[in-house]
């Protein structure tokens, strides 16, 4: 279960996806009080028992209210982040976006290897191609690498900066929202999230960083969050159609 608490501050006025407070319930308020008239007919006659032995009215009477607002589904007092939110995204779907979104950035970067002899040196050597990029021996290899460090990170930091969206959660219907208000993350809540989510994947785990990831989404209650959404408290939520 996750324990991120959300940092303070008011979303700006400006964005569309704050979250909005809850509509008032129509009719107003239920009146309070006994109803005009006084008592129903038939009700108990003077000096009955079930009459309060503590001197008139019920026993019930004085007693305090209900702790946690009275009243069920308010989630601790009703301050739950995700109220006035859309649903939170499907497992799948989120999957489904970050392949569209490597695809996108992977393919150029294969042609841009042509020219650092990456291929050659794969089959020179006798390793794979993943071997060879998070490789850092020679001096072409490791600008290659930089290249393709700053080419994820800043991909999914300017768009997510933008609008909440990569171009795979645009496909899905998703958007990457704040934890606290719903609002777009900043580009310092984006750079820091996407860090967390492509550096140690291209540099030494390419394998067991996006598993750790997935399954940390998948097990994670109430929020589904990621690794790199629980460092820049933000949540993946469904696009409203």
């Amino acid at each position: 279960m996750s324990t991120d608490q959300p940092p303070p501050g008011q979303p700006p006025e400006d964005d569309p996806f704050s979250k909005r407070p809850p509509e008032p319930p129509p009719g107003g308020p239920p009146p309070s009080g006994p109803p005009p008239g006084g008592p129903p007919p038939g009700g108990p006659p003077p000096g009955s028992p079930y009459d309060s032995p503590y001197g008139g009215g019920s026993p019930y009477d004085n007693m305090p209210p209900p702790p946690y607002g009275g009243g069920y589904g308010g989630g601790y007092g009703g301050n739950d982040p995700l109220s006035g939110m859309p649903p939170l995204a499907d497992t799948g779907r989120r999957v489904l976006a970050r392949l569209i979104d490597w695809v996108i950035i992977a393919v150029p970067l294969a042609i841009i290897g042509i020219p650092f002899d990456i291929y050659q040196r794969a089959t020179r050597d006798g390793s794979d191609f993943g071997d060879t990029v998070n490789s850092l021996n020679g001096g072409s290899q490791l600008v290659f690498q930089l290249i393709t460090i700053v080419a994820y990170v800043a991909y999914d930091t300017v768009l997510t900066a933008r609008n909440g969206q990569t171009i795979g959660k645009k496909l899905m219907k998703l958007r990457v929202a704040m934890l606290n208000d719903g609002t777009t993350p900043p580009m310092s809540q984006s750079l820091l999230r996407a860090v967390v989510l492509w550096l140690p994947a291209l540099i030494c785990c390419a394998c067991l960083w996006p598993l750790l990831i997935l399954i940390l989404i998948v097990v994670d209650k109430p929020y589904k969050q990621g690794l790199h959404d629980k460092a820049a408290k933000t949540v993946v939520v469904t696009v409203p159609q």
